[in-house]
Formats: C-alpha cells, structure tokens, sequence
C-alpha cells in the first residue's frame, strides 16, 4: 500500500470544513446571530494570537528562506481577524441597540 501525501489529507480537512462551515452559518437563525457573533469574536482571537506566534517564531530563527511567507502569512491572519473581531462587535452593538428602549420626547 503506497503512502499518501499529508498535503492531500490537509486539503481534503480544509475542503470538508469550508463545506460544514457553509452548512452551519446559513442555517442559523437570526436570533441566534449575536450569540454566534460573540462566538465568532472569540475565534477570531485566538487567530490573532496564532498569527503573532507564527510570525514571531520565524522571527527568532536565522531567517530561513520560508520566514518571509510565515511573516506574511501571520500579518494576514492579525489584520483580517482584527477587521472580522472589529466588524463582529459593530454588528453586535446595533443589534443590541434595537432591544433598547426608546425615549419619548
């Protein structure tokens, strides 16, 4: 039996969660959009602080010729989970704004 290469395994993975993932946000109902915003903000940081690890750990080593792709890679990853924690509470605050009352004049 032939070994398969783990690049086919990691894609495949990375295939199937694009799918459940697809599945599991179009089917939420829009009650449960904050929560699962609120849930969304709290992945997003853990990306952050992957992506600050990434970078800082091809930093310390001699500069190998793949640390600027992990540079990169891990400034991408803190810029778009920032922009999605950022955009995740502005949705979160307006929603909850509209559960507010309002005052008469």
């Amino acid at each position: 039996m032939e070994h398969v290469d783990p690049t086919v395994f990691r894609l495949a993975i990375f295939v199937l969660s694009i799918f459940v993932g697809y599945y599991v946000v179009w089917s939420v109902t829009p009650a449960l959009h904050t929560p699962l915003m609120a849930v969304t903000n709290a992945i997003s940081s853990v990306i952050i602080v992957g992506g600050l690890i990434a970078a800082a750990a091809m930093s310390a080593q001699a500069g190998g010729p793949n640390a600027w792709i992990a540079k990169g890679a891990g400034v991408a990853a803190v810029t778009l989970a920032s922009v999605n924690i950022f955009g995740g509470f502005m949705v979160t605050r307006r929603m909850l704004a509209m559960y507010k009352k309002k005052e008469r004049a």
